[in-house]
């Protein structure tokens, strides 16, 4: 008989350890929120200040997302040998530590130091995206993008505030003799600590580590008839998240600075950049839900028709007034919402058991990657032909995410 330390956990626990799965990650990713907002908030203005260039303004998430894309990679391995738990964690643990080098070094004007401190900081922002899996780890297969979709949402509160919040701890910092835009990595630093804290000490039992351990549906592989074709599926649903991911860091990124240019002050970017956030996150459970009634592919292709339009507000909006740049955030951030949780689902729906883990950290890498090359290009085309331009060339990007989606419905 085994022992109460050795005894595999029943079936029907395995509803309690997903229901505290999804609160303790949810929890996470408020505080995680707040690191991810300080670098889309001022992370380009900062590049701005220091070299004085507007083509250099997209440098930072350059090297910020590629520190993301080699974070996932690495928080995929350790996720994939001991848990989502100590994977998660580290990734949010050495985003603080990036957000400390970014105020140390951008204060003794080491620019080149501070690029190396934004390249550990991506792992932040690396593992609040890969959290999303871990609520569909022991997610029932009709629930897992809703479940996916949760997690996103919970990450509303921290990112919206995290803009606002650049006001008053710039006022703070300032007090310190610190520059006012350090502010939001300060706040990024504290709330990183906070989340690898709740995850390293809540996050008990591991949900991927118990969903193995149950064979849950989940994680369970499919017969080799219905595998057929996966690849061309998994390849789909990579293809969407990552010309979402492309073309929302690139409008995303260079959006402060367009508005800055039009003189308008650090607290309405942040407004219409927490906009942006809020529409990412707060219809993920529409997205999640849509995904699990009609179809990933077909609300990626919804996903595709909103960011051109996104795309097409952006271009032809006055400059002058901030609404019109709220909205087509706003249509951006739901773009990406649907794009990414319908992408999320189809890669864990069709990826085989054995290398879900792994394929889950790849198409991360692959689409933060996606997203440093928006932005590096975002910056040089906006400094070429003005915020217009990237605009309609984000659109017509966007446009490629239809025929990949229309793609991924097709059989192997």
């Amino acid at each position: 008989m085994a022992t109460p330390s050795t005894a595999p956990i029943a079936p029907p626990d395995a509803v309690a350890v997903q229901r505290r799965t999804l609160t303790v990650v949810s929890i996470a990713q408020i505080f995680s929120g707040f690191g991810l907002a300080a670098g889309i908030t001022v992370g380009s203005l900062l590049a701005a200040s220091v070299w004085n260039s507007t083509a250099l303004a997209g440098l930072p998430a350059v090297v910020m997302t590629v520190g993301s894309s080699i974070a996932a990679l690495a928080i995929a391995s350790l996720s994939q040998r001991r848990g989502r738990r100590l994977g998660l964690a580290v990734g949010y643990a050495a985003g603080a530590f990036g957000a400390v080098g970014i105020v140390v070094f951008a204060t003794a004007g080491w620019s080149v130091a501070m690029l190396v401190a934004f390249l550990v900081y991506g792992a932040g922002s690396a593992a609040n995206l890969q959290a999303r899996f871990a609520g569909a780890d022991l997610a029932a297969t009709e629930r897992r993008a809703r479940s996916m979709s949760l997690v996103l949402m919970a990450t509303t509160l921290g990112a919206v505030l995290g803009p606002i919040s650049s006001s008053w701890s710039g006022r703070l910092v300032a007090g310190w003799g610190l520059v006012a835009l350090l502010g939001p990595f300060v706040v990024a630093a504290v709330a990183y600590v906070l989340g690898a804290v709740v995850l390293g000490t809540m996050l008990r039992p591991d949900p991927l580590l118990t969903a193995r351990a149950l064979g849950s549906p989940a994680t369970s592989a499919r017969g080799a008839t219905e595998l057929l074709g996966w690849r061309l599926r998994v390849g789909s649903a990579i293809g969407i998240m990552v010309i979402a991911q492309a073309v929302m860091i690139a409008v995303m990124t260079m959006t402060p600075v367009h508005l800055k240019e039009h003189h308008h002050a650090i607290g309405a970017i942040g407004a219409v950049i927490a906009a942006h956030v809020a529409a990412m996150y707060v219809p993920s459970p529409l997205s999640g839900w849509l995904v699990d009634r009609y179809g990933s592919a077909l609300v990626a292709i919804s996903g595709g028709w909103v960011l051109i339009l996104s795309g097409v507000v952006a271009a032809v909006v006055n400059p002058d007034v901030v609404a019109g740049s709220v909205v087509a955030l706003v249509l951006l951030g739901f773009g990406w919402s649907l794009a990414m949780v319908s992408g999320s689902a189809m890669l864990t729906a069709w990826a085989p058991t054995h290398l879900r883990t792994r394929l889950q950290g790849r198409s991360d890498a692959l689409t933060t990657l996606a997203g440093a090359s928006g932005a590096g290009l975002a910056g040089l085309v906006m400094g070429w032909q003005g915020y217009a331009t990237l605009a309609w060339v984000a659109a017509a990007l966007a446009a490629a995410m239809i025929p990949v989606a229309v793609l991924s419905r097709t059989r192997g």
